[in-house]
This record gives structure tokens, sequence and C-alpha cells, in this order.
């Protein structure tokens, strides 16, 4: 047993612990308490919420995920969890090409721009102080409001984008108040690296980064995740279902009294008190309605719930890249993409978007997708989550080229 089992495991226990004083369900629709008085019906509850960081704002604990094109006319599910208390949208810039914004901006109006808190995101890739500052006004334009409650610096692999002149250019879009908050998402190998410096340099008012039931026991990660905390950034989790292919999930055969697997995937998260909220791509009512459900549930996992989670991490981490591309990329001699590639195949098998999948992988050059003659052994053998990297990347040609 390594070190990150035994992590894992202490976690488990003491958030199973700290629940173990929670009886039945309370609150449903229905229900009734030892002195028959009827109860509050459970439709009439919203999504708990959580401060974000230092900033003094209440987030709900569930945020919309926004990276699709909406109905510009009215949308049911926006407008559904609205009611429920989503009332927090995560956009970006480069969401479906900009259709994200211009879907969203009808429902912003429908509800009023001021009971929705709206974060975007400019691209990170080959970004200056410049292009990130056009970028929040071209959010703003496409959004059709005045100011942003947060702006991230969008997918960040670079620890420079944490230097003086960025955290200046933050303070600079607050100041200028076409943004309330200043942060950045990460999901690539190197969270850890840009959490502490994070934490080091101030100017950060929250993190959007890669969490879920497998990190769980990852020392380091944990350790950045303190140092967040007492430097009082706010934490949102994203990519919570460690999505693998279906096939594989099944081989758990999940079973809970009180929830579905991608359930206690979203509860395994907020039973870490440190995380403030969790993103979720909802794409339907039903998505949506579940979601909720849990959110909005007082029932916490249980041993057993912990226990298949921690199976299914161990079963399934060899289907599950984490982006790490210091770990495999040095050790190809070919200009392969695989973190990239392996990300595109995730969205095939396991978020249900086959075209953006396709449409991704191919804008890729052709020698980023080369995997002829490249001979993959020794990034295997360095892929800390034990992905068959050849098997997988043959796979994303056969399914995406």
């Amino acid at each position: 047993m390594d070190n990150k089992d035994v992590g894992r495991r202490d976690f488990l226990k003491k958030s199973v612990l700290a629940g173990a004083s929670l009886g039945s369900i309370g609150g449903l629709a229905g229900a009734q308490d030892s002195d028959d008085k009827p109860v509050e019906p459970e439709k009439e509850a919203k999504v708990p919420r959580r401060e974000l960081g230092a900033t003094g704002e209440e987030i709900p604990i569930l945020l919309f995920g926004c990276s699709q094109v909406f109905d510009s006319k009215y949308d049911k599910m926006l407008h559904r969890g609205f009611k429920e208390g989503v009332d927090y949208l995560d956009t970006a810039l480069v969401y479906e090409r900009g259709q994200s914004h211009k879907t969203l901006a009808p429902f912003v109006k429908q509800v009023k721009r001021e009971n929705i808190w709206i974060t975007s995101k400019g691209p990170s890739s080959r970004a200056t102080v410049e292009s990130y500052t056009k970028n929040l006004d071209t959010c703003l334009e496409q959004l059709e409001v005045d100011y942003l409650d947060l702006y991230f610096m969008h997918f960040v692999k670079d620890p420079k984008f944490l230097d003086k002149e960025y955290i200046e250019m933050g303070e600079r879009m607050k100041k200028s108040k076409k943004t309330k908050f200043f942060g950045f998402s990460c999901h690539d190998g190197n969270v850890v690296e840009l959490m502490h410096k994070a934490a080091k340099v101030g100017g950060i008012d929250a993190i959007m980064f890669r969490y879920s039931f497998g990190q769980y026991g990852d020392k380091e990660l944990n350790k950045a995740i303190d140092a967040c905390k007492e430097a009082n950034i706010g934490l949102i989790a994203m990519k919570t279902q460690k999505s693998v292919p279906a096939e594989q999930e099944e081989v758990i055969k999940f079973k809970s009294k009180d929830f579905t697997l991608g359930q206690a995937k979203l509860k395994a998260v907020w039973a870490d008190e440190r995380i403030d909220s969790a993103v979720s791509h909802m794409d339907s009512i039903e998505l949506l309605d579940e979601n909720v459900a849990a959110a909005k549930s007082p029932i916490k996992l249980g041993m057993d719930d912990f226990h298949q989670l921690n199976q299914l991490a161990a079963r399934t981490s060899g289907f599950s890249c984490m982006g790490c591309t210091q770990h495999c990329e040095p050790k190809v001699a070919a200009n392969t993409r695989i973190a990239d590639s392996l990300r595109y195949l995730m969205y095939y098998e396991c978020y249900d978007e086959p075209e953006r999948a396709k449409r991704l992988f191919r804008e890729l050059p052709a020698a980023e997708r080369e995997i002829d003659g490249v001979d993959f052994e020794r990034a295997t053998r360095a892929c800390p989550e034990g992905v068959d990297i050849a098997g997988r990347l043959k796979l994303a040609q056969d399914l995406l080229a």
C-alpha cells in the first residue's frame, strides 16, 4: 500500500465520521417531523452556499458550467437552475467559439444582471497583458453586460502568468470595475506549482482547478490546497467526475441507497470543506435535477459509498489523463501532444460531444497528432496514473481523425 492510498483512506474516514451524527433524510416533500407537523417541501429549498475565499460573497456549491450553446429565446435549463439557486454561470470566451456568451446574454437580461453571478475567462495560449485586457472587453461585449463578477486567466499552464505584471493587470481590471474579482483556472500537470505560487504572490481572489474523489490522498495537492486556504483564496473544483469510459466505471457496479454515482462524486468533493464550490457541465434537465438534488440533500456519503469511490479511483486511473505533460511528453522523440489528444478523447467517450472532440483533434497540427513509428514506452512508464498512452492515442486516432 502506498502513501496515496493511506492518505485517501484517512481523508475518507474523517469525512464519514464528520457526518456520522446525521440521521435519515430530512426536509423531503411529504415528510413530517416527530410532531406530525408539515415540513417545508424540498422544492422550496435552495442549493446551499459557501463564501468564496475572502471575497465576502457567497456562491452556490453547484455552479452552472456553460461550455455549450443555449436557447437564446428562453432556456429552460438556465431558468430551472436559477430557480433552484444555481445562479452562478461559468463561461469563457472560447466556449463554443463565443456562442456560449452570446446565447447567455438574453438569459442574463431575463433574470436581471444583479441577480446572477458571471465568471468568464480569457485564453492563456500566447496571452499577454494586452490580450487579456482586450479579451475582458470582448467578454463584456458578447455577454452584453457592464462587468463580470470574476475574470479568470483561462487554462493557465505557465507560472509566468502569476508574475508581477499579470497580478498588477488584475488589480487594474478590478479598479476599472470591469470585474469584481480576478483569478485563474488550471487543470494541467503543474496545478500544485501554480497554487503554491498564487498563495505567495497575492492578488488572486479565486482559483478553479481539477479536483475529484481520485485525488484525496495526493499529499502535494493537499499541501497546495491548504496554502491557498491560508491565503484566503477561493477554491472551485472542476473535472469532479474524473471522467473515464462508462464501461470502465460499470466494473465496480456502484450501489448506494442514497445517491447515483454522479451524485456521489459531487458529494465527495463537497465533503472537503476547503472547497467552496464545484462547477458542473449540465446539458439536460435530468442532469441538472440530479445534481441539484445532491447539492440540497442533507445526507452525507457513508463509509460504503466512499469505499466504492476509492475502489473506482484505483481501478480506472489508467483511463484518466491528468494532463501532467512534464512526465510523459519529454520521454517521446516527437511533437505529439499527448495530454491534449487524450482530453479530446475524453470529450468523445465521456462528455458525449463527438463533434467537438473531432473538431479539436483535427485542429491540432499533423505533427502534434503523430503516432506512427513513435515509441511511447518510456512515456507510459513515466505516467503516474499508469495510462496506456500508445493504446489510448491509437484509439483517439481511430475515433477522431
